[in-house]
């Protein structure tokens, strides 16, 4: 077949355009990089600036480089907002793609409509990065979301896709829940593609390495700050055992190789499951403390393998799981192979490849046209 996936989050598409073509299908790869991450693409839409020339010259140059997304079997497209233009922008742009090539299937895959919805409805997840509970979490990026992507241009956006798009493929437990009451027979949930390291022996340092990233202006969003200030204070307490690697903001082939040689991972905190770099992390056969709530193992259908340990939203929690794996370092070991085990069983891009192009193919199913109008309601 001939693929098309446009827009990247966390190298989701660079990876599962290596499974598609080990199976022999021509397959194309256009995004901006995912911002300062620079994840590899074939074709380039970063945008220089957001000056007013500048933006007049790149949005031609969308032009001419779309008018060679025709005729593809399959377009995938990374989310609803799958450029870097205003999401009243991106409308002609999806309609081209609708128009020109056979099928067109969204990603359920980050920040989206309908996951801002399901988590302010404070009883769906026990936790998420906008509840705790009933309790709705207060921060400025939750109020970014609510206002861009519940009421806002890039939700009306979502929703009109959604209803559009021959498919809705979900990467993670939360987007699948997110998605499923509206779009039950167009939702697939397909695990993230991870390429594995080379299998190695699993052994630990003297000093436990703990290896933390931080994106500054999300670490309270994220949770990290939190995460950071339990290892710190692990750290303080036992500092012959403990060894601390923290990284902010860095590039994704930077970040890879600063990860390469840690015990332990600390991924995000207000998650059910492991996103990509905890997965990535992973597949190096390294333990994740972050998201493995049983809702997580449950939509994979695991019932003998739980390599991650699972922390609650707050300090203490996170403390006292962190002094439990220095405490107990054959039982980390065995996390460690675990983790690389979960990777091979559940994450090996080459059978996430051979899922998406099952899931491609079955999908004959289109919806008619007064199914538009839910997105009005």
């Amino acid at each position: 077949m001939r693929i098309l996936l446009i827009g990247d989050y966390s190298n989701v598409h660079a990876t599962l355009l290596k499974g598609l073509r080990e199976f022999g299908h021509d397959v194309v790869l256009a995004s901006d990089g995912d911002g300062w991450k620079n994840y590899p693409r074939d074709v380039d839409l970063k945008r220089p600036s957001l000056g007013k020339f500048s933006s007049l010259l790149y949005y031609g140059k969308l032009w001419r480089t779309f008018r060679k997304f025709r005729n593809y079997d399959v377009v995938q497209i990374i989310n609803a907002v799958f450029l870097p233009l205003k999401a009243e922008r991106i409308y002609p742009f999806y309609r081209y793609l609708r128009r020109h090539n056979k099928k067109v299937f969204m990603g359920a895959f980050g920040m989206d409509h309908y996951y801002v919805k399901t988590g302010l409805d404070g009883h769906t997840f026990r936790y998420s990065d906008f509840n705790f509970g009933p309790q709705l979490r207060q921060n400025p990026d939750n109020t970014a979301w609510v206002r861009d992507w519940l009421v806002g241009e890039k939700g009306r956006l979502n929703q009109y896709v959604a209803a559009d798009c021959d498919g809705i493929i979900a990467g993670l437990y939360e987007y699948y829940v997110s998605y499923v009451a509206t779009y039950a027979d167009k939702l697939k949930f397909i695990p993230f593609p991870i390429q594995l390291s080379e299998k190695k022996a699993i052994d630990i340092h003297d000093k436990v390495r703990f290896f933390i990233g931080i994106q500054k202006e999300r670490s309270a969003y994220k949770g990290t700050d939190i995460m950071f200030e339990a290892l710190s204070r692990l750290a303080n307490d036992y500092p012959e055992l403990v060894e601390v690697v923290k990284v902010e903001s860095v590039p994704f082939k930077q970040y890879v190789k600063l990860l390469s040689g840690s015990d332990v991972l600390l991924d995000q905190l207000y998650s059910y499951t492991p996103a990509m770099n905890a997965l990535a992390a992973m597949a190096q056969g390294i333990a994740i403390v972050g998201g493995g709530e049983p809702e997580n193992y449950e939509i994979l259908g695991d019932k003998d393998l739980f390599p991650i340990v699972n922390v609650l939203p707050n300090e203490a929690d996170v403390y006292e799981k962190l002094k439990a794996l220095i405490q107990d370092k054959s039982s980390l070991i065995q996390r460690r192979k675990d983790s690389y085990t979960y990777i091979e069983r559940y994450h090996d891009y080459r059978k996430v490849a051979a899922a998406y192009l099952d899931f491609w193919n079955r999908r004959e199913y289109k919806f008619a046209s007064n199914c538009l109008d839910r997105v009005l309601l």
